[in-house]
């Protein structure tokens, strides 16, 4: 079973919901059971989210190679290759954000 904090908004897997919100310290009456179709969509999106959170994290890393590689300007291919990597390094990153921003709005997080 699944609990959301109604404070917070904190999901709580177990038989029943906790004592306090690890969270936010919220009472075990804050909590809400979520229904089987919630639980289910929050239980599959998980890897998803996961997923996206590791490719935003990579995406970073791109982005601090890229400016190293325009930074030592090497010669003038090289820095195109790491400028477009750059670029396409941000736009991926806010279109990951954006898809966090709307699983979050559909409660498929947790």
């Amino acid at each position: 079973m699944k609990w959301r904090c109604g404070v917070c908004g904190f999901i709580y897997d177990g038989n029943e919901a906790p004592e306090k919100c690890p969270k936010c310290g919220a009472p075990k009456e804050k909590f809400a059971k979520l229904t089987a179709d919630e639980a289910k969509l929050i239980d599959r999106s998980r890897l998803t989210n996961s997923l996206h959170m590791k490719l935003a994290s990579f995406l970073e890393h791109v982005s601090e190679i890229s400016k190293k590689g325009i930074d030592d300007a090497l010669d003038p291919p090289c820095i195109a290759l790491f400028t477009a990597a750059s670029q396409h390094a941000h736009t991926i990153s806010q279109m990951v954000k954006a898809e966090i921003q709307s699983h979050i709005s559909k409660g498929k997080w947790g």
